[in-house]
């Protein structure tokens, strides 16, 4: 039997991407924010998962107020229904650091992150083993639609500034990527195990953004030059410990499969250049 899910925001970079890669094999309803809470609860009871991919500038931006905090509005919703719902949450919530574990010491500095980690302890109260939060690292890939984007992802950021003619030089510096086609295959097999609890999402290695910016500009023509990000620069190098997504859903997931996700994603962003 098919899994019926809905999904909250499609015309994001997360949404839209599940909405392709789910709907293959599994009975997916898109809907916006408002449409959902509209729906009654009888309607949204026939199905099995909800996996809110919205958000909203008040939420990412400024201090928590519950009024701008979609997935605590979703979780009271359906809190009395057999369904189970998937929050994507942020490896921001750690103190910076590698080999971050579920447990490691939790320290948000902005706004975003702050307001991530409170949502995540009202879900875990409020749905208990009907909730799956997904710490995600830095997920690289194009949308699927055109939309109004809340925040660039690191694609976007790396594309502008190609198109500009100049690159970062960061040799020293790393983080944890993780393609879109692989967090979208995470997803479905996490659904099919019917897990629940705090997962991090993501490579589990570290990717040094020489590397990583070289195999997405790799179709680039352009001259390019190096610009120094200078002394102040905050790097904030970290990689997630992915152990336990790992041991929970046994799937292949390695730098080499990155490397050509990368590079044939170059070739999609600069085939009009």
């Amino acid at each position: 039997m098919k899994k019926k899910i809905i999904i909250i925001g499609k015309r994001g970079f997360l949404g839209s991407n599940l909405n392709l890669y789910l709907k293959k094999k599994k009975i997916v309803l898109n809907l916006n924010y408002k449409e959902f809470i509209k729906k009654k609860l009888t309607f949204i009871d026939n199905f099995n998962y909800i996996i809110n991919c919205t958000s909203n500038h008040e939420y990412i931006e400024n201090k928590y107020l519950k009024k701008n905090d979609f997935d605590l509005a979703i979780a009271n919703k359906i809190k009395g229904l057999n369904i189970k719902m998937i929050m994507l949450s942020s490896r921001k919530v750690y103190k910076a650091g590698t080999n971050l574990k579920e447990t490691s010491v939790l320290r948000p500095k902005s706004n975003y992150s702050k307001n991530k980690l409170r949502t995540e302890k009202a879900l875990l109260k409020i749905l208990k083993e009907k909730i799956l939060i997904l710490r995600i690292g830095n997920v690289v890939g194009l949308n699927k639609k055109k939309y109004n984007k809340l925040h660039k992802i690191f694609t976007d950021i790396f594309y502008e500034n190609a198109k500009n003619g100049l690159l970062f030089d960061n040799k020293k510096f790393y983080k944890d990527f993780i393609s879109v086609n692989m967090f979208c295959k995470i997803v479905g097999k996490l659904i099919i195990s019917n897990t629940y609890g705090i997962y991090n999402v993501s490579l589990g290695k570290k990717i040094f953004l020489k590397n990583i910016i070289g195999w997405l500009n790799y179709c680039n023509k352009k001259d390019i030059r190096l610009v120094d990000l200078g002394k102040d620069y905050q790097p904030d190098n970290f990689t997630l410990n992915n152990d336990k997504l790992m041991n929970t859903i046994k799937i292949k997931n390695t730098i080499q499969d990155l490397k050509k996700y990368c590079i044939k994603l170059s070739k999609e962003l600069f085939k009009n250049d």
